[in-house]
């Protein structure tokens, strides 16, 4: 899952300071997503639709002013309206979901979702997988279902259904955004499809609508900081990051946002959470540990 785009097979190098200090940064504004949208939508100081409006609003700016600056002129990739389509679903199913699904909880089934939808891709594209792999494979989805089955600290039906549905539209988005020969202009011209699929989405539900300053605010953050200038610093990690290496340090996103839901917004780190979060990132890891020896071999 990887939730976040992929890097190519081929990696150039840098310095490993470099890329683990743009790994770190860019993980924390990963998870600073899910922060973000809770925070705004907890206290419902903007509505969901709004919510996601703005972070595509913003995000197509911050990225298509980022884009001019790295080549000295306006993007010009090529519109994917799929990618484009699937980030609009992804990003209004997340922001949807965070109406009643704990940001912690809500990280880790759209991480988990992603990845799963990632593996699937795999298979059907006639990928074969070890017995370590398909091991893993049963360990997450246990894990998910643990998370999400009924229970007093299990989230709401609706909200796993939607943050389930993102974390699948987030995967077909990175497949799609493999292809991309330049990730950043691409990313622009997605975002700059996307916007007005959000915008439509918000006048259908006009009657809901509400932003609060703080609501808006929340949204930009999002949007044009952790979303635009996160991805960049993410393109730059790549650099130094193999595909496999950058799959894996994905993983470290859902626990970075749960701990940072328990100390900002008071989120209570359940067992639960945290028994689930031990089988579906344990998971994950076994299948791609299987594939690094697979590689290998």
């Amino acid at each position: 899952m990887t939730g976040e785009p992929m890097s190519a097979d081929t990696h150039l190098v840098q310095p490993a300071a470099r890329t683990g200090l743009l790994t770190g940064i860019a993980m924390i504004a990963f998870a600073s997503n899910s922060l973000l949208c809770r925070l705004a939508l907890q206290h419902a100081s903007i509505d969901a639709a709004s919510f996601a409006s703005i972070r595509l609003v913003s995000g197509a700016a911050m990225l298509g002013v980022l884009a001019r600056l790295n080549t000295g002129r306006a993007p010009r990739a090529r519109a994917d309206w799929i990618a484009a389509t699937a980030l609009f679903a992804y990003v209004a199913f997340f922001s949807f979901a965070y109406l009643s699904v704990s940001a912690g909880t809500g990280a880790l089934i759209l991480f988990g979702a992603v990845q799963l939808t990632m593996f699937a891709a795999g298979l059907r594209a006639g990928e074969q997988f070890a017995p370590l792999a398909w091991l893993g494979l049963a360990l997450a989805l246990a894990g998910l279902l643990y998370l999400v089955s009924p229970g007093v600290t299990a989230p709401t039906p609706l909200g796993a259904v939607l943050m389930g549905a993102a974390g699948v539209s987030w995967g077909v988005y990175s497949l799609r955004g493999r292809r991309a020969a330049d990730p950043l202009s691409a990313s622009a011209a997605n975002f700059l499809c996307a916007a007005p699929m959000a915008l439509v989405l918000s006048l259908l539900l006009h009657n809901g609508f509400h932003a609060a300053p703080t609501g808006i605010a929340l949204a930009i953050t999002s949007g044009a900081v952790t979303s635009g200038i996160g991805y960049v610093v993410w393109y730059a990690a790549l650099k130094g990051l193999s595909a496999m290496r950058a799959a894996t340090v994905q993983l470290s996103v859902p626990p970075i946002a749960a701990f940072g839901a328990a100390l900002l917004l008071a989120e209570p780190m359940t067992m639960r959470l945290v028994c689930a979060s031990a089988a579906i990132l344990g998971g994950i890891a076994l299948v791609l540990a299987s594939r690094t020896r697979a590689a290998h071999r």
